[in-house]
């Protein structure tokens, strides 16, 4: 028989399980040219702020995501342009439908030589999440870029 506290830290590990695999789902649907099924990942009105620039709104995260994704796919190739590889997520439950959380970001781009360095950043997503209807969305992002450095 499960106690009532243990029956809280299951709904917790779940609750953090189906975040991680919302930030894993992002990464799928960018690098896989997937950018109008951004409402299965995002609030309505969401804020995203990520090297391409600031959105709000799911139309405008899903237009600009587009635009990168074309952006990137330098060969034509239609086929994952760029990968994000997301590691290191530490998940906070703050409320019964409310979170934060961060990611570490490997973004690597396919389009370079072979004998030439993958590597286009290394970064941080700082989240908020939001349960609705149910589902667990990004309502806030933001890359904190940690390398390239500007001027460095």
């Amino acid at each position: 028989m499960t106690t009532e506290h243990q029956q809280q830290q299951i709904d917790a590990l779940l609750d953090k399980e189906e975040i991680r695999a919302l930030r894993h789902h992002y990464s799928e649907l960018l690098d896989s040219g997937e950018a109008d099924r951004m409402s299965e990942v995002f609030t309505r009105d969401a804020e995203v702020k990520v090297t391409v620039g600031s959105m709000k709104g799911l139309a405008e995260i899903s237009h600009s995501l587009k635009e990168a994704y074309r952006s990137f796919d330098t060969q034509a190739r239609e086929h994952f342009p760029f990968m994000h590889a997301v590691t290191n997520h530490h998940i906070t439950l703050t409320g019964k439908d409310t979170a934060t959380g961060s990611c570490y970001l490997l973004d690597f781009v396919t389009d370079r030589p072979q004998q030439s360095h993958p590597v286009l950043l290394l970064g941080r997503y700082l989240d908020s999440y939001v349960r609705v209807e149910g589902e667990w969305r990004i309502e806030k992002t933001e890359l904190d870029v940690v390398w390239p450095v500007e001027n460095a």
